[in-house]
């Protein structure tokens, strides 16, 4: 699974990245603020941010506290990372972590 986790989060990044540029590339006035505005321009996009925002608070939640229960390393740096790169890379990469540290407390047979 861990493999498959990461592959994920490569995809994540790539796959969201992709689209991101290509507004820049494309947009007549690239700029923050301007994609932020061009996303909520209707319903659909909306909609969309809706659904991310419910999804990032519960990915933090379930982050923080497995976080704290299996003692993971380094999560709070997938914080900030959520908002600069995509969820679609955080999640599956701390799902990563949480199995590298499961697999660390595995005992040995």
């Amino acid at each position: 699974m861990k493999k498959i986790y990461l592959l994920l989060a490569v995809f994540g990044i790539c796959y969201t990245w992709y689209y991101n540029i290509q507004y820049f590339q494309t947009a007549d006035t690239p700029s923050l603020i301007n994609f932020f505005k061009d996303a909520q321009s209707n319903f659909a996009g909306k909609s969309f941010g809706a659904d991310l925002t419910v999804v990032v608070f519960t990915f933090f939640v379930f982050m923080i506290s497995e976080s704290k229960r299996l003692n993971i390393k380094y999560w709070y740096v997938l914080i900030p990372l959520t908002f600069l790169i995509a969820i679609a890379f955080t999640l599956p990469l701390f799902l990563y972590m949480r199995e590298n540290r499961l697999d660390k407390l595995k005992p040995v047979v």
